[in-house]
């Protein structure tokens, strides 16, 4: 008898693991079983939204499900970064951010509500393009080599998008290596940072590809320097920071929008999205958005996302480390 029950009880014992472990096995492949929540970092109709709903429908087309996009903007995306981390880790809650997000931020505020690097699990980056520097008309410059012989001579003013971002870093690094006295003017939003081109209150400025290439068609100004290792073929006679003799690493970074996920997400989940992304960069749809905005390369996976990370995140931090500004 006692032979009997202790087989009984193994048996029911193997039984039940089986059991879960088909359950386990089943909960994974039925990934996703409902809806999918994009938090979008900023605001509605910029870049990254509409990053966030043409990757996020070619996603839904391709899993079965809805991707809902959420708007939670502010803090260079550290609001929308929180509230991911505040998600369970199980697919259904993603992040789309920039480069700031996971980088500047660790610079720019004082007290980070999330760590970047232990909070969230990289699953695609997408480049956000050559950013032109635009001289404005009132510089007569056609060339980086003659902005640089105005502003030896002349009060030189350049906008940016914000304290912190890569055009700030731009013109802290032109400063440094012609040893010039060019003053950033931080603006919120790029709208009025082209009017003030324009009207020569500035005198450069440098933004993202549809607008700086309106001010140059405008007659605003003329593009004189874009940045990342390559030319873009819609601008092939703008030659690259890197062409002309600019030698800091910061010239060749690649600004991105990102998508991230809950650290601790299934390995499964990540691959797919990654696959996903990927796949999606190719399509129609996100090309066409793609050559709007003047951008050459399309979503990367996550193992590229790695790479880039690791390699250009300490840039970044240095490079805002430098600035000297007061932590928010």
């Amino acid at each position: 008898m006692t032979i009997t029950r202790r087989r009984t009880l193994k048996t029911s014992v193997a039984s039940l693991a089986a059991l879960y472990l088909t359950g386990s096995q089943a909960g994974a492949q039925v990934w996703p079983s409902k809806p999918i929540k994009i938090v979008c970092a900023f605001l509605a109709g910029g870049l990254v939204d509409l990053f966030a709903r043409v990757y996020g429908e070619y996603l839904s087309q391709k899993l079965g499900q809805p991707v809902v996009v959420e708007n939670r903007a502010g803090a260079s995306g550290s609001i929308a970064a929180q509230a991911l981390k505040a998600s369970p880790p199980d697919g259904y809650t993603l992040l789309v951010a920039i480069t700031a997000t996971l980088a500047q931020n660790r610079v720019l505020y004082r007290n980070l509500p999330y760590d970047p690097d232990k909070d969230f699990v990289l699953i695609s980056y997408m480049p956000s393009g050559h950013l032109p520097f635009v001289a404005g008309k009132i510089t007569r410059a056609s060339s980086l080599e003659e902005f640089v012989a105005y502003a030896r001579e002349n009060e030189t003013n350049v906008g940016t998008w914000g304290a912190g971002t890569y055009a700030h870093i731009v013109v802290a690094e032109l400063n440094k290596q012609f040893g010039l006295q060019i003053k950033p003017v931080h603006y919120r939003g790029e709208a009025p940072m082209w009017q003030d081109l324009a009207a020569g209150v500035l005198q450069a400025a440098m933004g993202t590809f549809p607008n700086a290439v309106n001010a140059v068609h405008s007659g605003a100004g003329q593009a004189v320097a874009v940045p990342l290792a390559g030319r873009n073929s819609k601008l092939p006679n703008v030659p690259t920071f890197i062409e002309q003799g600019l030698t800091s690493k910061v010239f060749a970074l690649v600004p991105y929008v990102c998508l991230v996920g809950q650290a601790g997400i299934p390995q499964e989940i990540v691959d797919r999205l990654s696959t996903l992304m990927v796949e999606g960069g190719k399509s129609e749809r996100v090309q066409k958005l793609l050559d709007a905005f003047g951008i050459e390369q399309s979503a990367q996976g996550h193992l590229a996302f790695k790479e880039l990370y690791e390699r250009e995140t300490p840039i970044w931090v240095d490079s805002v480390t430098a600035l000297g500004l007061t932590p928010q």
